[in-house]
C-alpha cells in the first residue's frame, strides 16, 4: 500500500470510529435518560457524587457523545481543525472510561471496545499529523483568512 492509500485509509478509520462513538455515546446518554440508567443497578452510583443516572447521562449524551459528533463532521469535511477535535474527542473517551472504571468498580468488555476506540483517535490523530515517518501527513482545508488589504481599503472608502 502507498504511502498516499494508506493516509487515505487512516482518515476514514478516524471518521468510522468517531462516528461510531458519536452514535455509542448520544444512544447511551439518551438510553440513561429515558431508562434511569440501562438496567444498570444503582449501586453502582455508590463511590460516585452521583444520586441518580441523570447527571452522568448528560455528561455522556453532551460531552463524550458531542465532542464525538463535532469530530466526526470536521473529520469528514477534512475541516482544518479535525484532527484537534478527533484528539479532544479520543481524550475524553478515555477520561470518560478512566472515571468509570474508578466510580462503578466493575469492568466489562464494552470498557476494553471503548478505551481502545479512544486510545485509537489519539494515534491516527498524531499519525495523520505525521508524527509517524511511515504516514504522510493529512492535508486539510485551511480556514479562510480575509486580505488585509481588501479590508483596509473597503475601509477607507
Amino acid at each position: 500500500m502507498d504511502a498516499r492509500t494508506l493516509t487515505r485509509v487512516s482518515l476514514w478509520i478516524a471518521v468510522a470510529v468517531a462516528g461510531f462513538n458519536a452514535l455509542s455515546g448520544i444512544a447511551g446518554g439518551a438510553g440513561m435518560m429515558l431508562t434511569d440508567g440501562l438496567g444498570m443497578p444503582r449501586s453502582f452510583l455508590d463511590n460516585s457524587p452521583f444520586s441518580s443516572f441523570l447527571l452522568p447521562a448528560l455528561i455522556l449524551l453532551v460531552v463524550v457523545g458531542g465532542t464525538q459528533a463535532v469530530a466526526f463532521v470536521q473529520l469528514a469535511r477534512r475541516s482544518w481543525s479535525a484532527l484537534l477535535w478527533n484528539a479532544i474527542a479520543g481524550f475524553g473517551m478515555v477520561i470518560w472510561i478512566a472515571v468509570e472504571l474508578m466510580m462503578i468498580r466493575q469492568f466489562t468488555w464494552l470498557q476494553v471496545l471503548y478505551l481502545a476506540t479512544g486510545l485509537l483517535q489519539l494515534a491516527l490523530s498524531l499519525g495523520l499529523l505525521g508524527i509517524v515517518p511511515w504516514l504522510p501527513r493529512l492535508e486539510l482545508r485551511t480556514p479562510a483568512v480575509p486580505e488585509p488589504t481588501a479590508r483596509r481599503a473597503s475601509a477607507h472608502r
